[in-house]
């Protein structure tokens, strides 16, 4: 066999395994959004939750219903970006109160402690549902998810929540991109899991932390910084921003109101860490995922 005729039968081997582009499956999604009678979809203001919102309202109007948990461990900024986008594009939203904090399994923050969080969130989703008359409710996992350590996915199989993004093969890549298309404000906003996610496992949750977490997260984005995490250890503040923002981060003036800020929320050590922002880097403490998920993809939610 000679070597052109290899490369023909690589050219048709690579052909065949073309996947899907996004616009073919957002045309899928379209589709399989239609089959349905009324939905409530977990909506969180994040791109992929945004997406699926955005469609269903497109493809279902009136019966489709979003639904935004409220918590301590869900900051009010990211509410009131939420609620805004999905004024913009004309979708219902209903606020639910949850209370995980109430729940001692999750405020001991285990390695599982999102499958407390998301039991407590997918129990109120049900009851919304049944009040509206809606046959599913919808979440916005997407492929690139479904290898994460992800314990709230065990919480959405027992309430039957369907995954219509990653049903489809969609990727973030993907969501953005359609996102875009569509117009969303979301279509480039960095993740941002819980407050919670930034407490190591292990270290009880508290009011009180989060708060001094989104204080702190708010500090940083009033300085400028778009992507971040302000991880509380105890006492210790330590701050995560890409690699390119750390020099802007140190530098005379803005170092100094970080400092400050930081120290008045109750913090008494302000640490900077030199790896950058790794989305999900707490993982690194939990034995046979540290290799794999504690350094994280950047951008990435953990929850």
């Amino acid at each position: 066999m000679t070597a052109d005729a290899l490369v023909q039968i690589g050219a048709r081997g690579a052909r065949a395994v073309t996947q899907p582009s996004w616009q073919d499956r957002l045309a899928r999604l379209r589709a399989l959004l239609g089959e349905q009678e009324a939905v409530v979809v977990a909506y969180s203001g994040g791109v992929d939750s945004s997406l699926l919102l955005r469609v269903a309202h497109e493809v279902l109007g009136p019966r489709a219903l979003g639904v935004i948990g409220r918590s301590d461990s869900y900051s009010e900024h990211e509410l009131a970006l939420a609620l805004e986008q999905a004024e913009r594009f004309g979708a219902r939203v209903e606020v639910v109160t949850t209370g995980e904090l109430s729940d001692p399994r999750f405020r001991s923050n285990p390695a599982d402690r999102c499958y407390h969080c998301k039991g407590e969130l997918y129990a109120r989703l049900a009851e919304v549902a049944t009040r509206h008359g809606a046959t599913a409710i919808l979440d916005g996992t997407i492929a690139d998810d479904i290898g994460d350590w992800r314990p709230g996915r065990r919480a959405a199989a027992e309430r039957a929540v369907r995954s219509p993004l990653a049903e489809l093969g969609f990727t973030k890549a993907d969501v953005r991109q359609a996102a875009a298309h569509l117009g969303l404000a979301s279509h480039d906003k960095p993740a941002s899991p819980c407050l919670a996610s930034r407490i190591p496992y292990g270290t009880e949750i508290t009011r009180e932390k989060l708060k001094m977490v989104e204080e702190g997260e708010a500090l940083l984005r009033a300085l400028g910084f778009r992507e971040l995490r302000v991880r509380h250890h105890g006492d210790v503040a330590r701050i995560e921003v890409p690699l390119a923002e750390l020099p802007r981060l140190a530098a005379a003036g803005v170092r100094e109101r970080v400092v400050e800020g930081l120290r008045a929320l109750g913090f008494v050590h302000v640490a900077v860490d030199l790896a950058g922002l790794r989305s999900g880097s707490l993982n690194a403490a939990l034995p046979g995922l540290g290799a794999a998920q504690g350094h994280g993809r950047p951008g990435h939610g953990n929850s």
